[in-house]
């Protein structure tokens, strides 16, 4: 039981990172897509992120290696539920065309093209 708490602290602050990491990603391309001046966005962004996710790694690892992989598997598992919450109706898996239309620019030279 004394090893089984801070592995599951660990893998829950993991998620909270991974949270705070990949839900300010999805946030700043949101935000840099509209912004006058969208490097600045992406690079502010990028480095306090990546600070913040190096931090919390280094506080929450503590000089445990079973620490820090509880860590990133909760930063992984965050990775993957913000993934699905930020989704929209487009992303989804939605077919960009019928499996049996060619394609416009890869036409065979034997088939000429529909008009």
């Amino acid at each position: 039981m004394n090893e089984t708490l801070p592995l599951i602290l660990s893998a829950s602050a993991g998620v909270l990172l991974g949270a705070i990491f990949f839900g300010g990603l999805w946030w700043t391309v949101r935000r840099g897509a509209v912004s006058p001046r969208p490097a600045l966005w992406f690079l502010g962004s990028a480095l306090l992120r990546m600070g913040v996710a190096v931090a919390g790694f280094y506080f929450v690892g503590g000089g445990h290696w079973q620490r820090l992989v509880a860590c990133l598997v909760g930063f992984l598992v965050a990775r993957l539920l913000v993934m699905r919450l930020t989704r929209t109706p487009q992303t989804q898996s939605v077919p960009l065309r019928r499996p049996h239309e060619p394609l416009p620019l890869f036409q065979h030279p034997t088939h000429p093209a529909k008009k």
